[in-house]
C-alpha cells in the first residue's frame, strides 16, 4: 500500500490539544500512523468492554494514500478501509484519534514506509477470534502493536495475559464458553484496545463525540 508521509509539527500538536481542552469541534486533518478507536457494533464488542473496563473495543492505523484516509486493521482479513466506512461502522460514528506524543521526531517518512512494510508482510491475514500470540490470525490491537514495535521498536500499551483481565461478567463468561468452553488459556499474552488507548506514549488529537 503506498501512501503520503506527512509530519506532525509541535505547533499543529498543540492546536489539536487546546481545542480539545476548549470542547471545539474542528475536522480531522489525518496523519500518517495515527491510531484511531471506536466503540464497535461486533457481536464480541460488549464482552471486549467489560473484561478490559473501556468503551473501545476497535482500532487501527491511519493512513493516507493518494490524498484520502484509510485505515488498517484486522477485521477479517488485515486490510485498509476507508476512515469514511470505517467510523461508520462505530457507534454512534464517534472515535477518538491518538498520536505518538514525539510524532514529529518518530514518525519520518522513513518510519512511515517500515511501518507499511511490515504492515504489508500481515496484510490479508484472517482475525483471531482467540486471541492468540501469533501471526497466523491477528485480532486488531495486536495488529497495531506489532506494526509499531517491529517498525519502530515503539511499545504502544502494554502486553497482559488473559488472566489479568475481568473474567467475572457474565458477557464475558458466555463468550468465552462460545470460543473456548472450558479451555480458557489463561497465560496466553494478548494486547488489549484498552491499555494502548492509555499509553503514555500517546496523546489525544482528536474526538468526535
Amino acid at each position: 500500500m503506498k501512501v503520503q508521509a506527512a509530519a506532525c509539527s509541535p505547533s499543529m500538536l498543540l492546536g489539536a490539544l487546546l481545542c480539545l481542552s476548549c470542547g471545539c469541534t474542528t475536522e480531522y486533518k489525518p496523519q500518517n500512523g495515527d491510531i484511531i478507536f471506536h466503540t464497535s457494533r461486533s457481536a464480541q464488542s460488549l464482552a471486549v468492554q467489560r473484561a478490559t473496563a473501556s468503551p473501545y473495543s476497535h482500532m487501527g492505523i491511519v493512513y493516507v494514500k493518494n490524498g484520502n484516509p484509510f485505515v488498517f486493521e484486522a477485521v477479517g482479513p488485515v486490510k485498509l478501509t476507508s476512515l469514511n466506512e470505517w467510523t461508520q461502522r462505530g457507534e454512534g460514528e464517534r472515535f477518538v484519534v491518538k498520536r505518538l506524543a514525539d510524532a514529529d521526531r518518530v514518525l519520518t517518512p522513513d518510519a512511515i514506509a517500515r511501518m507499511i512494510e511490515v504492515g504489508t508482510t500481515l496484510e490479508g491475514r484472517p482475525y483471531d477470534l482467540l486471541f492468540e500470540w501469533s501471526d497466523e490470525r491477528l485480532y486488531c490491537s495486536e495488529l497495531v502493536w506489532k506494526v509499531f514495535k517491529r517498525a519502530l521498536q515503539v511499545e504502544v500499551g502494554h502486553l497482559q495475559t488473559i488472566s489479568e483481565f475481568d473474567l467475572s461478567d457474565p458477557v464475558v463468561q458466555a463468550k468465552i464458553r462460545e470460543r473456548w468452553g472450558d479451555q480458557l488459556p489463561m497465560d496466553e499474552l494478548v494486547v488489549s484496545p484498552a491499555t494502548i488507548f492509555d499509553s503514555d506514549r500517546l496523546v489525544t488529537v482528536y474526538e468526535r463525540r
